[in-house]
């Protein structure tokens, strides 16, 4: 990647960080006695996600080494860019507006430009769909551990309607690549259409390419297919370690099944509002509704929220650093170019 592109992605990271900092509704001396106040267990919600990127890494490098030996991007490149990559979704509107091109954009020279479009693509696509099949089978556990009302069972039908139809749409995407629908979708759109319309057109064989690089990781490479889910669905679970972290430090009673559920419809909800930046109120509304569906007090809510927005701060700020670190030039390898 040129530098100039990457100095623009790290400006970008920076003012992320920023951001988040005068976005914190307390002053840094109560912030600094929360921290205090949650003892080892901070470091614990911290620390996991060193455990959580591993797990995300393993999926994505199933992906990009497709089989491969050896694989054309290194293990902790990979590693780094998928903590850099999330770090700058946390920064930009709708999610992908800056972790993606990032990316594609470090990725391309070791595995030209549309076999790194293909392989970020992919990943994107394993991680919603992970998101997804982790929030149905949350409505199966809460099913089986609570008693479901008429209100709740209504809502239970529609999160699981709304799961199996993106389930099956994605399966569908899989299938026969999604890339050219989605900007043949795009070109009726007011406001993109145009821009849609000529990049389609000036780019068209390029996206077929990539659709059909998705479709034959589906139909030729199913363990590789498994394996990227297996890893990313694990990374959903683990998240919920987070939640069962933060709570331990208010009461002693927590069960690591409710954490789940927690965790699941605060991400549900909070994904709703995926064009706000950083997912500013989302989040916090997400915890506050989740826990008191389960009759937990509304404090637990509030102070997940505060913890998991500090968490994010930290790992945002290694991850606008991991930008500039391990940068020195490499050749493309041989069987990965365009």
């Amino acid at each position: 990647m040129k530098a100039l592109y990457r100095n623009i992605f790290f400006l970008l990271g920076l003012i992320a960080v920023v951001v988040m900092l005068l976005t914190f509704d307390m002053d840094y001396r109560e912030l600094w006695h929360q921290i205090k106040r949650a003892g080892y267990w901070f470091f614990a919600v911290v620390g996991i996600w060193l455990i959580i990127y591993l797990f995300n890494t393993l999926s994505w490098f199933c992906l990009i080494k497709n089989g491969k030996t050896p694989s054309p991007v290194g293990f902790w490149r990979t590693y780094k860019l998928t903590v850099s990559g999330f770090a700058l979704n946390y920064a930009t509107p709708f999610g992908l507006m800056g972790g993606e091109p990032y990316r594609i954009m470090e990725l391309s020279p070791f595995l030209g430009a549309k076999r790194a479009t293909s392989c970020v693509i992919l990943y994107v696509m394993m991680h919603i769909f992970s998101h997804i099949c982790f929030w149905l089978a949350s409505v199966l556990l809460y099913i089986i551990m609570y008693k479901v009302s008429f209100a709740s069972g209504i809502l239970l039908a529609v999160v699981t309607v709304f799961c199996l139809l993106c389930i099956y749409f994605f399966m569908k995407g899989y299938r026969n690549g999604m890339v050219v629908k989605t900007f043949r979708l795009l070109r009726h759109i007011p406001f993109v259409k145009h821009w849609a319309d000529r990049f389609y057109e000036d780019k068209k064989e390029a996206l077929q390419q990539i659709d059909a690089q998705i479709a034959e990781l589906h139909r030729q490479r199913k363990a590789t297919f498994y394996k990227s889910f297996f890893f990313e669905f694990t990374a959903r679970i683990l998240t919920s370690a987070e939640i069962f972290f933060i709570l331990k430090i208010l009461t002693p009673d927590v069960n690591f099944f409710d954490c789940v559920l927690i965790m699941a419809f605060t991400s549900l909800f909070s994904n709703l509002f995926f064009f706000s930046p950083m997912q500013l109120g989302a989040r916090e509304g997400g915890f506050a509704l989740a826990v008191s569906g389960l009759s937990l007090s509304g404090a637990f809510g509030v102070y997940a929220s505060l913890i998991t927005r500090i968490r994010e701060l930290i790992w945002i700020a290694i991850g606008v650093v991991l930008m500039k670190l391990g940068n020195s030039k490499k050749q493309k390898i041989n069987g990965w170019n365009e």
